[in-house]
């Protein structure tokens, strides 16, 4: 008797739809109650990656002939698209002006080592950000070559801000970008697009786990390392947002000390997200720098880059137990 289970007719064609719509397969699974037991390097419980989001200079405004303005600044006001804000464009130029170096120094002070998401026209703009990253050790990932909403792209536009993108960073980093992360979002040929281009050893566009993950794309095996918007200092403008420092301490300390509780038996990965504009700022600056010192003060912590991560993952994985 045969145990394959047949699809009622309306699940076969709710399959069917489902595999003539392009774009990433959804998967609700994961690694469900079968989590891998990760061999971190020195036995750490936790994989924790800071990730920089260096964007300044290359959000919408009006002197770029975008035709609007980037609507997220410290204020809850949106001016008219055809007038210029000045107070947003103000902020993000403390990003690059200030914010970015106390955060530069914070990292020098505490001896770890990051990962970039950097738009390729923002480093364009402050090439010596790019010579700062590459001489500390920092890991420069594509964060698009500008504020690119590639599901308004047809494949040849995105194609183009790729390799636009790869050809800055080669300029300004002196090397190309081994991940990949879009802002706002990807497209739904993103994925497909950077497998086919070649040269990336991974992409972040996802928040769906805890851990790395392998997927398909056409033929090819391709390695998805997750990011989160939960612990992210952009929350300190957006709702629900951080009133105070405090707050984003505190939830990305109980984040840490959950995963590396969990971490004694399954070893986990966290990504921290930041902004120079926004945390760069000195009072959230210092809660960032208590955040760092509580993870250190925890031991078994491994501050890695995302690089680290994913080629980490690609050399070990098959040892792991399941």
């Amino acid at each position: 008797m045969s145990h394959v289970q047949q699809l009622s007719p309306e699940d076969a064609k709710r399959a069917a739809i489902e595999q003539m719509r392009p774009g990433t397969e959804r998967d609700f699974v994961g690694y469900g109650r079968d989590v891998p037991k990760v061999r971190w390097p020195n036995g750490a419980r936790l994989a924790l990656n800071l990730v920089v989001n260096y964007e300044e200079g290359s959000e919408y405004n009006i002197p770029d002939g975008d035709g609007r303005n980037e609507g997220i600044g410290e204020i809850g006001y949106t001016m008219r698209p055809d007038v210029r804000d000045l107070s947003t464009e103000s902020i993000h130029e403390y990003g690059s002006r200030a914010g970015i170096w106390r955060l530069m120094r914070l990292f020098r002070q505490q001896d770890i080592k990051v990962t970039f998401f950097a738009c390729a026209v923002a480093l364009e703009r402050n090439p010596d950000v790019a010579r700062a990253m590459i001489e500390d050790g920092h890991e420069p990932c594509s964060h698009g070559w500008r504020w690119d909403e590639p599901w308004n792209m047809s494949r040849e536009e995105e194609r183009d801000r790729i390799r636009r993108c790869i050809a800055s960073f080669e300029k300004t980093c002196g090397q190309r970008p081994l991940g990949w992360y879009t802002r706002y979002g990807p497209g739904i040929y993103t994925r497909e697009m950077i497998v086919e281009e070649g040269g990336f050893v991974y992409d972040a566009n996802a928040y769906n786990d805890d851990l790395p993950y392998f997927v398909n794309v056409g033929e090819k095996r391709h390695l998805v390392v997750p990011y989160t918007h939960t612990y992210n200092d952009g929350r300190f403008v957006l709702n629900p947002g951080y009133s105070s420092p405090w707050d984003y301490f505190e939830n990305c300390r109980r984040g840490i000390q959950y995963l590396w509780e969990e971490g004694a038996t399954h070893p986990r990965m966290m990504s921290i997200g930041l902004h120079p504009r926004w945390v760069g700022q000195a009072g959230r600056a210092s809660a960032l720098k208590e955040i760092i010192e509580y993870a250190k003060g925890l031991g078994d912590v491994w501050f890695a880059r995302r690089i680290d991560i994913a080629n980490w993952w690609l050399q070990h994985h098959e040892s792991f137990e399941r």
